[in-house]
């Protein structure tokens, strides 16, 4: 990689949309191809974040929504700071689960609240970072149900919500997606796992060549 600035790649998406894989199969051919790959996620990249994440997802209670939103621009202030730019100035690529875009998905059109506002936090939050690529993997709420509950693992607050939160939630990844095509890759999630990560990998390719 070009010395200073490295490449900050996010994935976003549903809950069961297979983040998770693309996301070890980008990292494994990034490695292979000799770059040096830092791994993290939002909530819990770093931790203080595990602490916030086990809050946020995990408390048995009910959460106030706007506090919820600000649980994670508090956890996505320290990740960036002590995480995200140490990684990027050091020329690493970041490969990261979620950033502000879930906020705005989640908790601006999930729990209604203000997108604009919740976008504005986060970006606060991050002192205005954006990544240089957003991965959005797309999924019908319906499919990606069954997917979760194929897992056989218990949801969390946020998996354990009705399918017309995660309707919203997707309506407003696709929204956020058309409003910034320059760094969204939006792809269909019901494809085979190994043709996603083919698209995935040629605009992650054309990306470092540009860099």
């Amino acid at each position: 990689m070009t010395s200073g600035r490295g490449v900050w790649i996010t994935l976003e998406g549903g809950d069961g949309s297979g983040k998770t894989t693309q996301s070890n199969l980008l990292a494994s051919w990034l490695t292979d191809a000799g770059r040096t790959v830092v791994r993290t996620r939002e909530p819990g990249g770093s931790e203080v974040g595990q602490l916030i994440r086990d809050i946020v997802l995990h408390h048995r209670g009910d959460i106030a929504p706007r506090a919820e939103a600000l649980l994670y621009a508090a956890d996505r202030a320290h990740h960036v700071a002590t995480v995200v730019r140490p990684a990027l100035e050091r020329g690493e690529v970041v490969l990261q689960d979620r950033y502000l875009d879930s906020s705005v998905a989640y908790q601006g059109a999930g729990r209604v609240l203000d997108a604009t506002e919740i976008r504005d936090l986060s970006l606060w939050a991050a002192e205005g970072a954006l990544p240089d690529l957003t991965i959005l993997l797309d999924l019908d709420p319906g499919a990606a149900r069954v997917r979760l509950d194929s897992a056989d693992k218990p949801f969390d607050r946020l998996e354990a919500e009705q399918v017309d939160f995660h309707a919203r939630v997707r309506d407003a990844y696709l929204t956020l997606a058309a409003a910034e095509p320059e760094r969204f890759l939006v792809v269909d999630a019901a494809a085979s796992a190994a043709d996603i990560a083919g698209l995935i990998r040629a605009r992650v390719e054309s990306l470092l060549a540009s860099r």
